[in-house]
């Protein structure tokens, strides 16, 4: 799926005072493109991959996802569009404790009364290398595997946007290394459209292309 951003601003206010975050933002994104997104602490990343990602609402601008306008869509739809289309990885992992790996995996298949769950989440979690780890509870796996499983979470939806915030973040460097050479591997296999939030210039060169948010704006790195 493309993704073009057209004049995308969001403010928040503080008291009286309207703080912009992203101003008049442009972007076009190609199909199964992988790109990274830069900047400094505070700059607004996470809040643009939250917009893409429906969660806020940007005060003004279009996002088109293909032909499809997300800021046209009421609450439903947006949720809908998402679980169809739209997955998303964390910095932090956020998996549910008393679940096992295959039961994290699994659970947004069953919400969705999708086919095979269990066959598609144990297919998801083998591609990330945790097929020895299917029974394990989050407790009992290191935070390199908690978030392979995070990232077999949003995978196993078959996404065709895939948007990450800072998911080796969590993890030491070597360890997120391996994390992230799987992940690029699995993206790029799948051919899914994926933007990727970081502030590690040696991800950032793994992508395809590198954007850089400044003064509220995306600019070619």
């Amino acid at each position: 799926m493309s993704l073009i951003l057209k004049n995308i601003s969001k403010t928040y206010r503080q008291g009286e005072v309207e703080i912009p975050v992203l101003v008049n933002l442009n972007a076009e994104i190609e199909p199964v493109e992988v790109v990274s997104i830069v900047g400094q602490s505070g700059s607004g990343k996470s809040t643009l991959l939250s917009i893409l990602a429906g969660l806020e609402r940007a005060n003004s601008g279009e996002i088109l996802v293909d032909s499809v306008n997300l800021a046209n869509l009421t609450e439903r739809a947006l949720t809908l569009f998402r679980a169809q289309n739209i997955s998303i990885v964390f910095q932090q992992y956020h998996l549910i404790a008393h679940l096992t790996a295959l039961e994290n995996v699994m659970i947004a298949l069953e919400i969705l009364k999708i086919e095979k769950p269990k066959q598609r989440a144990e297919e998801a979690l083998l591609e990330l290398g945790m097929g020895h780890r299917l029974n394990h509870f989050p407790n009992q796996l290191s935070g390199g595997e908690c978030q392979r499983v995070a990232i077999a979470r949003a995978l196993v939806m078959k996404p065709k946007i895939l948007l990450a915030d800072e998911p080796s973040g969590n993890l030491d460097i070597q360890t997120g290394e391996k994390v992230m050479d799987v992940f690029f591997s699995v993206v790029r296999r799948h051919k899914i459209t994926t933007i990727l939030v970081t502030h590690s210039d040696l991800l950032a060169d793994k992508c395809d292309r590198i954007l850089r948010l400044e003064q509220g704006q995306l600019r070619q790195s």
